[in-house]
C-alpha cells in the first residue's frame, strides 16, 4: 500500500487545485524561457535567412540593426569589383506604422535587391514572390493582409502578391518585403507641400549666386525633382550584403574593404553578436531575473503547501510512529507527494502552454533542452520544498497519537 497515493486520493480536491496552481506558475517560468528564445530567433532571423557572408555598413556604426547606417547605392558596384566577391546586394530596412480599416498596421519594411534577390528564400503560404521592381509587396501573415489587398503608402499603392509565415523583424513586427526602390520610396516619402517649399528654398538660394543672376535659365533647375539634379546625392541605403566565391575568400575580401575609409565590414557572426549584445542582451537579463524569481516563488509555495499537508497528517504520522513505522516510510510519504505534485504541475504547465503560447503576440519557442532543464529544476525544487514537511514529520512524538 502506497501511503502517498492513499493520502492524495483522500484529499484529491485540494491536491488537484494545488497542482493546477503550481502548473500555472511553472507555465509562466516555461514561457519566460520561450519568449527569450523567440526574441533571439526574431532578432537573428534576417541575418540567417539573407545568408550574406559579409555586411558592409557606414563607417564607425554597428548597423543596420543595432543602429542607423547609411551608405550610397553606388557602394553595391564598388564592392562587386573586389576580387573574390560573387554577389552584392542592396539592403534597406526600416519600420513604419499606418492605420488600415480602423486598426494599427505596423510593419518592418525590408527592401530586396531586385532582380538579384526576388525573395525566393521567403517561406510563402499563399501567392508568389516579387515579379516586378515596383508596386508589389510580400507580407508576413501576422500583418493580417491577404493576396490582392492594396496598401496605400505615400503617393503610391502597393499590391500584396504573397503571404509568408514566420517572417518577423527584430522588433517583433511582421516583415513586408518590397523591392529596394519601393522601400526607399516609402521611407523618403514627403508631403507635396514639403516638396514645393523645398523647391522654393532652392530657387531663393540660387538667386544669391552671381552665376544664376547672369544665366537666369539655371534657376529653372530649382523646380526639377531632386533626383534630376546632379548636385543632389541619391538616396542612401542601409547596408550592402556580400556573398563571396569561396568561404576562404571572405577574409581577403573583408581585409580589402576594411582599407576603405567610409565603411565598416562585419561577418555574419559578428553582425549577429552585435545584435544580441545590444537590446536583446537587456531582454535576456530581465527575463532571466524573472525566471529566477518565479522559481524561488514556486519553491516557497510548494514548501508551504507540503508543510500544510504535513500539519493535517500530524496525528496520522504520530500513530504510524507509535505502531513502529520506520522513518523512511514517513520520509517517502512526504517526498513522493512532493514529486507527484511537481510532476503534475510540470505536465499541466506543458499541456496548457501548448494551447496558450501560440496566441501570444510574439513567438514563444520551447525547445527540448528547455523542457529537460525545467524538469530538472522542478525535481530539485520538489526535493527542496519537502524539507520543511520532512522536518516537521521527524519532530512529531509518537505519544501525540494518544492525545
Amino acid at each position: 500500500m502506497n501511503l502517498a497515493i492513499k493520502d492524495i486520493a483522500y484529499n484529491l480536491g485540494r491536491f488537484v487545485l494545488t497542482a493546477v496552481g503550481i502548473g500555472m506558475l511553472l507555465m509562466v517560468v516555461m514561457g519566460m524561457g520561450g519568449i527569450y528564445r523567440g526574441v533571439v530567433e526574431d532578432a537573428t532571423l534576417l541575418i540567417d535567412r539573407l545568408d550574406a557572408d559579409l555586411w558592409v555598413v557606414q563607417r564607425g556604426t554597428r548597423g543596420p540593426f543595432a543602429e542607423i547606417s547609411r551608405v550610397p547605392e553606388t557602394l553595391t558596384d564598388r564592392v562587386l569589383a573586389v576580387p573574390g566577391v560573387r554577389q552584392s546586394r542592396e539592403f534597406v530596412y526600416h519600420t513604419i506604422q499606418r492605420e488600415r480599416a480602423g486598426r494599427v498596421l505596423r510593419m518592418a519594411v525590408l527592401g530586396l535587391s531586385w532582380p538579384t534577390d526576388k525573395g525566393d528564400w521567403i517561406p510563402l503560404v499563399a501567392g508568389r514572390i516579387l515579379g516586378q521592381s515596383r508596386f508589389e509587396v510580400v507580407v508576413d501573415q501576422t500583418l493580417k493582409l491577404a493576396v490582392g489587398d492594396r496598401i496605400p503608402l505615400g503617393n503610391e499603392v502597393y499590391e500584396v502578391v504573397g503571404v509568408a509565415r514566420g517572417m518577423i523583424g527584430s522588433g517583433g513586427d511582421g516583415l513586408a518585403f518590397f523591392s529596394s526602390s519601393d522601400a526607399l520610396a516609402v521611407q523618403l516619402d514627403v508631403p507635396g507641400e514639403a516638396i514645393r517649399l523645398e523647391r522654393e528654398a532652392r530657387e531663393s538660394r540660387a538667386r544669391l549666386f552671381d552665376v544664376a543672376v547672369q544665366q537666369p535659365s539655371l534657376l529653372e533647375n530649382a523646380s526639377r525633382q531632386a533626383r534630376e539634379l546632379p548636385a543632389v546625392a541619391r538616396p542612401t541605403i542601409n547596408a550592402v550584403l556580400i556573398n563571396v566565391e569561396h568561404p576562404t575568400d571572405a577574409v581577403a575580401v573583408a581585409a580589402t574593404i576594411r582599407g576603405w575609409s567610409d565603411v565598416t565590414v562585419y561577418t555574419a557572426d559578428e553582425q549577429r553578436n552585435l545584435l544580441l549584445q545590444g537590446s536583446v542582451e537587456k531582454v535576456r537579463s530581465q527575463i532571466g531575473l524573472f525566471r529566477v524569481l518565479l522559481t524561488i516563488i514556486a519553491t516557497i509555495i510548494m514548501a508551504l503547501i507540503l508543510y500544510t499537508l504535513t500539519l493535517d497528517k500530524l496525528h496520522s504520522i504520530a500513530l504510524l510512529k507509535l505502531i513502529g513505522a520506520p522513518n523512511y516510510v514517513l520520509l517517502g510519504l512526504i517526498l513522493q507527494q512532493a514529486l507527484i505534485l511537481g510532476a503534475s504541475g510540470f505536465a499541466i504547465a506543458y499541456l496548457v502552454g501548448q494551447q496558450i503560447f501560440p496566441n501570444f503576440p510574439r513567438r514563444v519557442i520551447i525547445t527540448p533542452e528547455d523542457l529537460v532543464q525545467l524538469a530538472a529544476i522542478v525535481f530539485f525544487i520538489s526535493i527542496a520544498s519537502s524539507a520543511l514537511g520532512v522536518w516537521k514529520a521527524m519532530t512529531v512524538a509518537p505519544n501525540e497519537a494518544l492525545a
